[in-house]
């Protein structure tokens, strides 16, 4: 039984790196459920690397910094004449060459690029695509974080980054709501293992921290994330647009764990007054 209805339906998916980032396991999901998966990454190099992975399948460079080859990329999907169901958004991306400093410190150029890349580039490729997504089913899909409120230090600026590509989801889904029935939304996980994570400076030990705080005491997979993007493409989840949904196997509700209380206070010695 087809369950998520995307059985040959083109989605074409932004931001693959490598088999650890969210969007190859979004693309192998997708291909599980029969979907025709379009592919767009970065740059040459990687285009070489992911086209040995999926053989056959239209892989498409765009630098989401350049207008112009996302405008390229609009042209190459669609000379594919593939009616387009949707697109999923997976791009983050933050300078971290200045070292760990503090959040009043962020260097401007390294902020602007962040935004630019981990959020406009949602903003420039919906209107890109406007008029070749699906008007009445399509559905377009971010990559966001289970919390923008919790002031990780070593996630430093990339958290507000994440807010803003939070409420241009719901900007988006009513800007198009004028003439489509598109739905925009995003998967907010936790703590992953993933390619982004690799460059945040003392992530592990936060991953580590993160696991334990879940119901389960054990961490978020990029696999549920994916079968979570998929079931948000699919026409199963109709009436959900402009939410963030939060896979974060109940990390939320957990951070006064008495595990994680008792073992802290074994750590610091201290004592209730």
């Amino acid at each position: 039984m087809d369950f998520l209805q995307l059985e040959g339906k083109a989605v074409l998916v932004v931001g693959v790196a490598n088999k650890k980032s969210v969007a190859w396991h979004v693309a192998r999901v997708l291909t599980e459920a029969g979907a025709r998966v379009i592919y767009s990454v970065r740059s040459e190099a990687r285009k070489t690397q992911v086209e040995k992975l999926v053989p056959g399948s239209p892989v498409f460079v765009c630098d989401v910094e350049r207008p112009e080859e996302i405008v390229r990329l609009r042209d190459a999907v669609s000379a594919l004449g593939l009616p387009l169901h949707g697109m999923v958004h997976s791009l983050a991306f933050a300078d971290y060459s200045a070292g760990f400093l503090p959040f009043h410190q962020t260097p401007r150029k390294a902020f602007l690029q962040a935004v630019d890349i981990s959020c406009y580039s949602l903003l420039a490729l919906a209107d890109a695509f406007r008029d070749l997504l699906d008007k009445q089913q399509g559905s377009v899909v971010t990559i966001s974080i289970s919390t923008t409120r919790m002031a990780a230090e070593n996630y430093g600026y990339m958290a507000p980054i994440k807010a803003a590509l939070d409420s241009s989801v719901c900007f988006l889904a009513k800007s198009f709501s004028k003439f489509s029935r598109v739905r925009f939304n995003a998967v907010c996980p936790g703590l992953l293992k993933s390619s982004a994570s690799a460059g945040i400076p003392g992530y592990i030990d936060s991953y580590l921290y993160a696991e334990q705080a879940t119901l389960r005491k054990d961490a978020v997979q990029t696999e549920e994330v994916a079968n979570t993007v998929a079931f948000l493409l699919s026409p199963r989840s109709s009436g959900i647009n402009a939410q963030g949904v939060v896979i974060d196997a109940g990390m939320g509700v957990n951070y006064f764990d008495r595990v994680l209380v008792q073992a802290d206070r074994s750590k610091t010695g201290s004592n209730p007054s």
